[in-house]
């Protein structure tokens, strides 16, 4: 039976928040007791109390990240998936006109597929994310991750694949005294300020690898114009290095990881949900404006005079 007492010196929520903060910071159940500088403002430290703690904290993160609102200027959406304990979550982190970070969605399944990736996109969709509006989508590549943008998105998502995953699985065809020639031409060529000039470039080194690897060569050739979009919509410089890799969410999964590596067992979906919310809200208190943010006014223009042209063709 709970006894009232006991319940009111918990009730202000300070224990529960405190558990929060260490267990966020790999702070096991088991130790927590021992990290309390002061037993006597302790109430109820032990394993059992402080995973109840834990599990009310982390379903608060987790109901916050599903109903925050998309928010309106929000010109560049990235995607992409990681497994913990065996099951897969798709997250997207959104990109705003100031270029603020924000941590949109995060959906569960048991394997990367469009069902999922589309779950998701409709979530945000629900929550604010204008599909009738140009975005710049950025993914690994993923068929999945493709065909659920094209699903819900349609000609509105301009996807620009991962310049990093195509190099990498360009040169995992490859022996290795061609690798380095490989991945210069490849730099090269993506590396031009035209479009059509990197295109072209790109093309010719898929001619070169056919004759050794004609896997390589297929496999650099597949998605081969989605690798260019951020030179077709004119972006250039810093944020071109920034727009054109998952590297940005793919560092969020990276602290995810970290915050997560003392859980021993995952007992259920939920939990995997729980911890992982909570493990990106907290990297979002440290995110920084990307890189290059001065000349996201630029991509909006384009973007809109886009939608403009779009408009004037279906009129």
């Amino acid at each position: 039976m709970p006894l009232a007492s006991y319940q009111a010196f918990q009730k202000n929520g300070k224990l529960q928040k405190a558990v929060e903060r260490q267990l966020s910071r790999q702070c096991s159940t088991r130790d927590y007791e021992g990290a309390i500088e002061s037993c006597l403002q302790g109430y109820g430290i032990k394993r059992s109390s402080v995973s109840r703690h834990w599990k009310a904290a982390t379903a608060q993160e987790l109901e916050s990240l599903m109903q925050r609102a998309v928010p309106k200027d929000l010109l560049v959406l990235m995607i992409d998936s990681k497994f913990f304990g065996g099951d897969c979550l798709v997250a997207a982190i959104g990109i705003d006109l100031q270029g603020k970070k924000h941590v949109l969605g995060l959906w569960h399944g048991a394997t990367e597929n469009s069902t999922v990736v589309k779950g998701l996109l409709e979530d945000l969709v629900s929550r604010g994310l204008e599909s009738e509006r140009k975005l710049l989508i950025v993914i690994d590549g993923a068929k999945a991750l493709r065909k659920a943008v094209q699903m819900v998105l349609g000609e509105q998502g301009l996807v620009q694949r991962c310049r990093i995953h195509k190099l990498r699985n360009v040169l995992d065809h490859l022996p290795e005294e061609k690798k380095a020639q490989a991945a210069w031409r490849l730099r090269r060529a993506w590396n031009q300020k035209d479009s059509e000039v990197a295109e072209k470039e790109l093309r010719k080194t898929a001619r070169w690898l056919d004759p050794f690897s004609p896997m390589a060569a297929a496999s650099l050739l597949e998605g081969l114009e989605e690798t260019l979009t951020v030179q077709k919509l004119g972006i250039r410089h810093t944020l071109c290095r920034s727009l054109s890799n998952t590297n940005l969410i793919e560092n969020c999964f990276s602290q995810a990881a970290q915050r997560t590596r003392r859980v021993k067992r995952w007992s259920e979906p939920k939990m995997i949900l729980r911890w992982t919310a909570a493990a990106l809200l907290s990297a979002e208190r440290n995110f920084r404006r990307i890189k290059g943010c001065e000349q996201l006014k630029d991509l909006e223009k384009v973007l809109r005079n886009l939608e403009a042209t779009s408009t004037l063709k279906a009129a």
